[in-house]
């Protein structure tokens, strides 16, 4: 049977599936005949590389320092199709995730660091919808600010139309010039090269304690209710745990963010800024949280402006 070749097709149907275990790369011994049970192997001028279960490796007495979690990608690609290994590669790179390809007659198979494996199947499961996460770049504010006015175009309370520029497109403009302005947690979504999706955090306080104010949160209105925004709050979180954030403070929904984990922030011991926020105002604590916090949270400049 003849494997796919069209782009779209295999982007849409490849169906990432993770073996169980862990698979490591390993140097085999020069002359020692080949055993046990090895999954692949390439071989080199300088010698034969096998992979292998991380088990079998270390009853094989093989040395190793990869660890590894293996994907299939379960859509047979064609062995010349173009731009499947490029878009996948791409996808996790932008996620910040090292992968190491193994094509087979039948299927692609992915090898990512076995900590990131979750990681990489949501950064996966996003890309057969299209859809790439990314930090934002300077050259992307022309079209975050154009995502921004489309997606507050409507008001929240009303439902009526925004008369003018909305007031979140003025703050995204004087956050991204604020001393707040993290560009590592300012992150877009893409789409086919256009930017669908967009969220931001900036620096916080509560007294000395350093926190992440997130807000504004903006997707595309026609690609909304789509998981685009919610992979965003994922990836948000996500990228806050691994830098050693205590926790990350909004105003929003008392029915949607609860399902990311957010809490209301008196419950934790942080007042809003403005008293009758209510249980609106909210606060995702990650593993640096400290106990005893307590105080007012303090937005970036911006904010408190308005």
């Amino acid at each position: 049977m003849a494997g796919e070749s069209d782009l779209t097709t295999l982007l849409r149907s490849m169906h990432p599936v993770i073996r169980e275990g862990d698979y490591v790369y390993a140097l085999w011994p020069h002359g020692r005949p080949l055993e046990g049970n090895i999954e692949a192997a390439v071989r080199e001028a300088e010698g034969l590389t096998v992979v292998l279960r991380r088990e079998e490796a270390s009853r094989l007495g093989l040395s190793y320092d990869f660890v590894a979690a293996w994907i299939t990608l379960q859509i047979h690609s064609a062995l010349e199709a173009v731009g499947l290994t490029a878009a996948v590669s791409s996808a996790l790179t932008a996620a910040g995730i090292s992968c190491n390809v193994l094509a087979g007659f039948h299927h692609d198979h992915l090898l990512v660091p076995s900590t990131e494996r979750r990681h990489a199947m949501e950064v996966l499961e996003l890309l057969g919808q299209g859809v790439v996460l990314r930090t934002e770049r300077p050259a992307d504010r022309e079209s975050v600010l154009a995502l921004t006015a489309a997606a507050f175009s409507t008001s929240a309370v009303t439902g009526l139309p925004v008369e003018g520029v909305p007031a979140e497109v003025k703050l995204l403009t004087e956050l991204f010039d604020s001393d707040e302005y993290l560009q590592e947690f300012s992150i877009v979504a893409e789409m086919g090269g256009e930017i669908v999706g967009h969220v931001i955090c900036t620096r916080g306080r509560v007294g000395e304690l350093r926190l992440l104010g997130l807000g504004p949160i903006s997707v595309q209105p026609h690609l909304q209710r789509r998981g685009i925004g919610s992979a965003l709050l994922r990836e948000t979180a996500r990228r806050a745990e691994e830098a050693g954030e205590p926790g990350i403070a909004l105003l929003g929904s008392t029915e949607y963010y609860p399902r990311f984990g957010f809490l209301p922030a008196r419950k934790l011991g942080v007042s809003a800024p403005d008293a009758g926020w209510g249980d609106h105002f909210q606060l995702l604590p990650l593993k640096a949280w400290p106990d005893g916090a307590s105080g007012t949270f303090r937005y970036a400049a911006p904010f408190q402006a308005r």
